[in-house]
């Protein structure tokens, strides 16, 4: 199993920032893609941004320019940073990790198989 946990999320006023976390764990061999989607009441959850492993980032183009996304490869963990926020921004923030976990044998040896894990999610509410 791997898990992701998500922080950061709070209650700002419109034109402000914030930094969401999310930390990956569990028997992790390797991570492909982290990124970060959003959910909206009565709405589809979408897309917010993405990096893979090498740093190539893709973004949706509502928050091109306003919002950007890093990661720690040491520390499993991605980064928004959000910045410029405006009230249609509030949604629940979703962590998504994809990659290869590892699953033991009963002896010391394992093999790979794939994961694609969510987080909780973390609330962002952004006032006007």
């Amino acid at each position: 199993q791997v898990q992701l946990v998500e922080s950061g999320g709070d209650l700002v006023q419109a034109g402000g920032s914030l930094r969401l976390s999310c930390a990956a764990s569990g028997n992790i061999f390797s991570i492909n893609t982290m990124g970060w989607y959003r959910q909206a009441p009565g709405k589809q959850r979408e897309l917010v941004a993405t990096i893979t492993s090498g740093g190539r980032t893709n973004y949706a183009s509502t928050v091109r320019g306003r919002f950007t996304v890093s990661r720690d490869n040491a520390k499993n963990t991605v980064y928004l940073q959000m910045n410029r926020l405006k009230p249609e921004d509030t949604a629940v923030y979703f962590c998504n990790a994809d990659g290869s976990m590892r699953t033991y044998n009963s002896g010391r040896t394992y093999y790979t198989t794939p994961f694609d894990s969510w987080g909780q999610g973390t609330q962002v509410t952004v006032s006007s």
